[in-house]
């Protein structure tokens, strides 16, 4: 299918020449012969048509094959004159791409001539033999598949070739394998680090967390604040001793995540309220998996084991570097893309080419009204 998207020619080259699409299950020729309905308001009827752009011609079906599908249903609904102004700049879209495509492929047959001949033909045929065996070697089932598409095993060839040689005259214009200097990767880096490489504080931990306001009332002399310090030692040695810190938090914890052992979500240090605060603080100052309490903040005894704490920070550039060359590396290949595109897209602006369009659209509108 040919990609409609204005003038993305060089990057949507290749995929629009891949060999899947899909194409009206008539020609436009198949369908010129077909009687049309008795319909009042159709356009008058004219000779074929072919624009010639840079030495290579552009016929209708090439433009009306890619949106047939797409307007023929409008156009059965619509008076022509209402069809016109809803389907020009669709039909202009896909034209404007033709021309643009067939501006690359006179470049590419300029720089490499005609001596490439013989490699061409190989290469093409190589295609060939890969699309049939997309098929898993059946012959009939891919010349089915290149007639979907509006062609036979000749034009299908031809139609690889100028894929092969537009496809390397794209590569031509890329900028070589040029070394990137260190100057040009510590510029890049100071450009996007804090954008790509930057990273915010987490933390994460399982937390046991004793209320002396909730303590059930022992017979013993102790406070309700006592009791619940010395259930955080004695479970702090529990843990030492090897018990499971989940296990624990589920039967003596009394904060709202009990039931998931504890467990808190990855979270940013700074968004933790009082009193649970001080948690980042003591997290900050402990190793992975290190058990930490008890920790005493207002009406609360706190035992953390902290799973993670990251600071905030910045990647350093020596693991970042490769990447930047990759990234500098790109974008001297886009700008050349650019520059071709707004090349292409100059050329491209050809003048009487509102009659092929008019010329599409009407033979568009007369076939769907056949």
């Amino acid at each position: 299918m040919v990609r409609r998207s204005g003038f993305l020619i060089l990057l949507g080259f290749v995929v629009m020449v891949g060999c899947g699409g899909k194409k009206p299950k008539y020609t436009a020729e198949q369908l010129k012969k077909m009687p049309l309905a008795q319909r009042q308001g159709l356009p008058d009827v004219s000779g074929g048509f072919v624009l010639n752009i840079a030495g290579e011609p552009i016929t209708e079906e090439e433009v009306i094959g890619p949106v047939f599908d797409q307007l023929g249903a409008l156009a059965q609904s619509s008076d022509f004159e209402r069809f016109k102004t809803l389907a020009s700049p669709a039909v202009s879209n896909v034209l404007t791409v033709k021309i643009s495509e067939a501006v690359l492929y006179s470049r590419a047959k300029e720089q490499f001539g005609e001596n490439a001949a013989e490699q061409l033909d190989k290469a093409a045929q190589a295609e060939v033999k890969k699309f049939v065996a997309g098929f898993d070697g059946d012959y009939a089932k891919a010349q089915q598949a290149i007639k979907q598409m509006g062609l036979d095993w000749d034009s299908f060839e031809q139609f690889q070739k100028k894929r092969i040689m537009s496809q390397s005259y794209i590569a031509e214009q890329m900028p070589k394998d040029e070394m990137v200097t260190y100057s040009e990767l510590m510029a890049m880096y100071e450009g996007v680090k804090e954008q790509l490489y930057s990273s915010t504080s987490s933390i994460q931990f399982q937390l046991i967390d004793i209320q002396p306001a909730k303590m059930t009332a022992a017979d013993t002399d102790k406070s309700s604040r006592e009791q619940a310090k010395s259930l955080a030692e004695e479970l702090i040695r529990r843990i030492r001793a090897g018990e499971d810190f989940g296990e624990l938090a589920k039967r003596y914890s009394n904060g709202h995540r009990r039931e998931q052992g504890g467990l808190w979500q990855k979270l940013n240090p700074e968004s933790l309220a009082k009193p649970y605060d001080i948690l980042a603080a003591e997290a900050a100052k402990a190793k992975t998996g290190q058990v930490v309490g008890p920790i005493e903040a207002d009406e609360h005894i706190f035992i953390m084991k902290v799973l993670e704490y990251k600071r905030k920070g910045v990647e350093p550039f020596e693991n970042v570097q490769n990447e930047l060359k990759a990234r500098i590396k790109f974008e001297r290949q886009r700008k050349v893309i650019d520059e071709m595109n707004a090349k292409l897209a100059e050329q491209a602006s050809v003048e009487d080419t509102k009659e092929f369009v008019d010329y599409c659209v009407a033979e568009i509108y007369r076939m769907a009204n056949r």
